[in-house]
């Protein structure tokens, strides 16, 4: 399986309402509850208006489009960063998976996979 390597740097931030969001960004995750707005953004367009913001994550991208009765790709990726005690921010969209981890391990998760089959692509 082959996952693409996001070059950008991600922040995850709460925001008090969609208001600051730059809606024309490449990649960004927008998720509203009846709790809160959350955002996954590039780190240079996180909203002024950020209420908690958490810098310095990586991520990663599943190539590809994943049929829904695949059963444990993402289980599979969690499962060996968590043996190595590296966590991870998931987030799934109609198409893909996408894995963050935080910058200071990126490096070293990247090569688990690897080492695990995975193909990592620039």
């Amino acid at each position: 399986m082959k996952l693409k390597l996001l070059e950008q740097a991600f922040s995850v931030c709460k925001l008090p309402d969609a208001s600051g969001i730059r809606w024309e960004s490449d990649v960004y995750f927008f998720s509203k509850t009846d709790q809160e707005f959350s955002l996954v953004c590039e780190s240079c367009d996180v909203p002024r208006n950020a209420l908690v913001r958490e810098d310095g994550w990586r991520g990663l991208r599943v190539e590809g489009v994943l049929d829904f009765s695949l059963v444990g790709v993402l289980a599979n990726i969690a499962s060996l960063l968590a043996e190595q005690r590296i966590s991870i921010f998931a987030v799934s969209t109609y198409n893909t998976d996408y894995i963050f981890t935080k910058a200071d391990v990126f490096k070293h998760a990247v090569a688990v996979l690897e080492r695990a089959g995975y193909i990592v692509i620039a």
